[in-house]
């Protein structure tokens, strides 16, 4: 009998699951390279299925998808490189360092303490790693929220214009959506509508909102 090779299907998933994966970790041809040296036919499976074909899936964007696959790793209890190549990885698809650490407190009440101090112990190293402040700035929807209340409360932290004072004044109203580690955006509802009055695209460094622009109906 003549042995099994890999069929062109999976061999292509792989290769597109690689390069994402190289697209989204410095070094990550050489990371994955290392990881599968003994095992390349995992390398195969693991990276053709997360990266080669559930990366590629419409259905998530990648920010939501890597906080799903962080938190599935912190409740069943792994660390060492799965939850390593995720802190990456999610922090390349724009998880913000504060929603990671939102992600891993929200799935300790979960998968129970003992997993999350575990996962919670290696973040200290990887935080450390990757020269990141710890613990870390708030999350950017807090920020955009902190904001704001602010700007509502007669003090905004940065320059804005009347108009977008009374947009947030007259909202009954706001959902806020992060976007990016660095973006957020805020819809301003009255009453009962559907469709927002106005839309704010915030941008935010660290703990602090630095622009912010109106989108609002003339």
């Amino acid at each position: 009998m003549q042995p099994k090779t890999a069929n062109a299907p999976m061999l292509t998933l792989y290769n597109e699951g690689r390069q994402t994966f190289i697209d989204l970790v410095p070094d990550g041809g050489a990371r994955l390279d290392a990881l599968f040296h003994t095992v390349p036919t995992l390398a195969e499976l693991a990276v053709g299925v997360v990266y080669g074909h559930l990366h590629a899936r419409p259905g998530l964007d990648p920010r939501l998808r890597e906080a799903v696959s962080f938190a599935a790793i912190v409740a069943s209890g792994m660390v060492g490189p799965p939850l390593s190549v995720h802190f990456k990885t999610g922090m390349a698809a724009g998880l913000a360092p504060g929603e990671i650490t939102e992600v891993l407190l929200q799935a300790s009440a979960f998968a129970g303490f003992p997993r999350a101090v575990s996962a919670a112990d290696q973040l200290n190293h990887l935080f450390e790693d990757a020269g990141l402040t710890s613990p870390p700035p708030p999350t950017p929807r807090e920020v955009a929220l902190q904001f704001c209340d602010q700007v509502r409360a007669g003090h905004p932290p940065i320059p804005v214009s009347t108009a977008l004072k009374r947009q947030l004044r007259q909202a009954d109203t706001l959902t806020l959506q992060a976007c990016s580690a660095q973006t957020v955006i805020i819809e301003c509802f009255q009453a009962d509508e559907v469709t927002p009055q106005a839309i704010l695209h915030l941008m935010v460094q660290g703990d602090q909102a630095t622009r912010v622009t109106l989108f609002a109906p003339r």
